[in-house]
């Protein structure tokens, strides 16, 4: 609108190598504001902390426990995006179960890598397109086969469909009437329920249940 100006996101960068930082920090340019850099996980947690950002842009295998440990310490105060060489599916999911909002590979062009943290920021869930596929696959291969485990609730079921269906939780809010927020509750529990929380985990029940 005109007259009005709109804030930059205000971004952390969190990576092992300065070169990237630089490149990724060239890229948001306009409409962003880096508060924070950190080389670390340790370091990205303090910094994060600290100067309590919008986004936090996070690499996978960094010293000190890497992004995972980034996101299980504070995932609950800031929304989590890993920008990452690893198209793993077991990175991926450990990455989603943790609590990361979004997952992109450092091969993502710097138009879009712009538009997907915008996303990311406004409460968007983002993956690389090659990469959303894999991980909705993977919710609907394990709710079919979740019998033997703690049971979804309708509310879980239906959250969990539209998840597949490739629905944003903003998307999703709308639809079921319910906060974005309660959304993510939703999907968290559903990723515990479906013991998606542990690394290695996912792979043993798969082989366990014949999960191709």
């Amino acid at each position: 609108m005109d007259g009005v100006s709109v804030k930059p996101v205000r971004v952390v960068l969190a990576d092992d190598h300065p070169i990237w930082r630089d490149g990724v920090r060239a890229d948001l340019a306009e409409g962003f504001e880096v508060v924070g850099e950190a080389s670390s996980a340790p370091e990205a947690i303090a910094v994060i902390r600290q100067a309590k950002p919008d986004l936090v842009v996070c690499d996978l295998n960094m010293p000190g426990g890497g992004g995972i440990a980034v996101v299980r310490a504070c995932a609950e105060t800031t929304r989590i995006v890993m920008l990452t060489v690893s198209e793993a599916e077991r990175d991926l999911l450990d990455a989603v179960a943790a609590g990361a909002v979004g997952y992109l590979v450092k091969s993502t062009p710097g138009p879009e890598l712009r538009s997907a943290l915008v996303q990311a920021a406004a409460g968007d869930v983002v993956f690389s397109p090659a990469l959303a596929a894999l991980v909705l696959g993977e919710f609907r291969r394990l709710a079919r086969a979740s019998s033997g485990l703690q049971p979804l609730s309708d509310r879980e079921r239906e959250v969990l469909q539209l998840v597949a269906r490739g629905h944003t939780y903003r998307q999703i809010g709308a639809e079921l009437f319910i906060a974005e927020k309660t959304v993510e509750n939703h999907v968290r529990n559903i990723l515990g329920k479906l013991h998606l929380s542990r690394r290695h985990e996912l792979i043993r029940y798969a082989i366990d249940h014949g999960i191709e």
